[in-house]
């Protein structure tokens, strides 16, 4: 009764997203950033990709990879030319996009010019090609993306199955040309989903490679058990091409090691952060879960650093002022890496590391947000450690009254259980679940655009999510409920606890304020009580977690900026 009563509320409100067709008045006029971001979204057939890879169970996935190599050419990179591209190339569940921001900032400390590609982006696409640290400007982002689209337009033609790539499969040969162009000296680029048949793996040369941590994640796609998994994610490595993995089940870890010997490559376990000699360094990123992330960051800049100096002595060519690389003790055959001493500019590379969205708190007068993209029961677990962590610490200093609420999204095909559960022990005063949409009457930011998934299927996610919170509760899910002009659904509390879905994160963060943040406008028409916890309260804390997308939409409605462009 009240999920149908939701939906029909909201269907009302729904937009209809169209996909974007670039005009040829456009084309001919000078382009901007906002019409290489409309273009992008024209691409957005990326949930479609996936079921059909889901039907085929990977029966077509190695066309998928010669499909990507073909578009990639069109787009004016070449297979030789990608293999000039010295590639640090990981895949992972949990802390890729982590060990890939520290991997950067090691290397761009000790003087490279790195370029990094991840996914997904927060606030605006142009963060998923980075140069030196930062997003490209929007400029040249404009100028890259159409070199790119107008390529792969003119090549098009009825030989070509499919005549313009998928989204994702866009902005993984854009970043190519990006860095070839840009000559950057090392490429970290992060696997999309899986890795054996990601599109990034057309890279064939890479220098290094790592696994990160395994769980549970996408298993429509990459299978339904930990071991399919491991497969997937260690089909990045290539032949004679060292790689690394952090401690993983048993189980797992036989898959990678496995798969290692089948492609002829070495694999080892990294060591842990606390065994490298010297005082443990401090991390940029925040959260004890991140320490296994800085060893994997350690050991992969590592071997890139040996393999620069072995190439550049072989070539004759300068090497970058940099300090002494320490030599790695001979036991390299053991099954865990060796440690070595860590150098000043690691550590710097380390302690300055940004990673937008993991573990971020964004401090207000009166309001806290806690921001961690968990999406995994596991993540979600190193997600709790340190909120208690900081947010207690925050209630020891505070005078006077603490109220806590945790706003949640999790999309389709995961298990808001296994996310959820972790959460309830944090004695929240009040939980809020919205999709991950900026506003409900329009489009705010073309940059979040989402069209591979439909509004109602989003509000569906929420009900559910919010039943599946209140069952673990154990409160009952048939208490009052009521609609009001707010379009919210207030659903009946246990222990004091109040639950609510709304449209949109905008209107979330307008209650959840409660008018006590200037640059927070109130609810329109001021009808929706809010709570007195909340109203009473001398601080409140906001966990933020469940989805990145989620993250960067409260990013986006908090007014922040992306940090720094090229």
């Amino acid at each position: 009764m009240i999920k149908n009563l939701a939906l029909r509320s909201f269907r009302s409100n729904c937009i209809n997203y169209r996909k974007f067709c670039l005009p040829t008045a456009v084309i001919m006029a000078e382009r901007t950033y906002e019409d290489a971001v409309k273009a992008l979204n024209s691409l957005q057939t990326n949930a479609q990709v996936l079921a059909e890879i889901r039907k085929t169970r990977g029966r077509r996935a190695r066309d998928n990879l010669e499909e990507m190599r073909n578009f990639t050419k069109r787009a004016g990179v070449t297979m030789e030319m990608l293999d000039k591209l010295s590639v640090i190339h990981v895949s992972g569940t949990k802390g890729k996009g982590s060990t890939c921001a520290f991997t950067e900032s090691i290397l761009r400390q000790a003087g490279y010019k790195t370029g990094f590609y991840s996914s997904p982006h927060l606030i605006e696409v142009r963060e998923r090609i980075r140069l030196n640290g930062r997003p490209l400007s929007k400029d040249l982002f404009t100028k890259y993306f159409f070199d790119c689209w107008d390529n792969l337009q003119a090549t098009a033609d009825d030989h070509h199955s499919s005549k313009m790539p998928a989204y994702f499969r866009f902005l993984t040969l854009m970043s190519f040309y990006v860095f070839l162009k840009e000559k950057v000296d090392v490429a970290v680029v992060e696997v999309g989903i899986g890795g054996a048949y990601d599109s990034t793996n057309i890279i064939r040369k890479p220098v290094v490679c790592g696994v990160t941590s395994l769980g549970m994640d996408h298993v429509e796609t990459l299978g339904g058990t930990l071991e399919s998994i491991a497969w997937q994610k260690a089909g990045i490595f290539k032949l004679g091409v060292p790689a690394f993995t952090v401690e993983q089940e048993e189980s797992a870890l036989d898959v990678i090691r496995e798969r290692a010997r089948e492609i002829k490559n070495s694999v080892h376990v990294i060591p842990r952060l606390e065994s490298y000699p010297g005082p443990l360094p401090v991390l940029g990123v925040s959260g004890k879960h991140q320490h296994v992330n800085a060893s994997m960051a350690l050991q992969l800049s590592y071997t890139w650093l040996q393999n620069r100096k072995q190439v550049n002595n072989s070539n004759n060519n300068p090497q970058v002022d940099e300090e002494p690389i320490p030599k790695r003790p001979r036991h390299i055959d053991s099954l865990v890496a060796p440690t070595f001493e860590i150098t000043d500019e690691m550590r710097k590379g380390l302690e300055s590391a940004v990673w937008r969205g993991r573990t971020e708190t964004i401090k207000r007068p009166s309001i806290t947000f806690y921001l961690d993209g968990a999406h995994t029961p596991r993540s979600m677990e190193a997600c709790v450690e340190w909120f208690k962590q900081q947010a207690d610490k925050e209630v020891a200093d505070t005078n006077g009254p603490v109220a806590r609420i945790l706003l949640f999204n999790l999309t389709g095909g995961r298990d808001p259980h296994g996310l959820l559960r972790p959460l309830i022990n944090l004695k929240f005063d009040h939980a809020v679940f919205s999709p991950n949409a900026v506003n409900m009457d329009k489009v705010d930011s073309s940059d979040l655009s989402n069209f591979t998934v439909t509004r109602d299927s989003q509000l569906r996610w929420c009900v559910e999510n919010q039943r599946v919170w209140m069952a673990l509760r154990g409160a009952g899910f048939q208490a009052h409920a009521s609609l009001d002009d707010d379009h919210v659904i207030k659903n009946g509390h246990d222990d004091g606890e109040y639950s609510a879905i709304f449209p949109c994160v905008a209107q979330a963060i307008r209650w959840i304020a409660a008018g006590r943040d200037p640059l927070i406008p109130t609810i329109a028409n001021g009808s929706l009580e809010y709570p007195e916890s909340v109203v009473n309260a001398a601080r409140v804390q906001v966990l933020v977690a469940g989805s990145l997308h989620l993250v960067g939409t409260v990013m986006k409605v908090l007014g922040t900026e992306i940090t720094g462009e090229i």
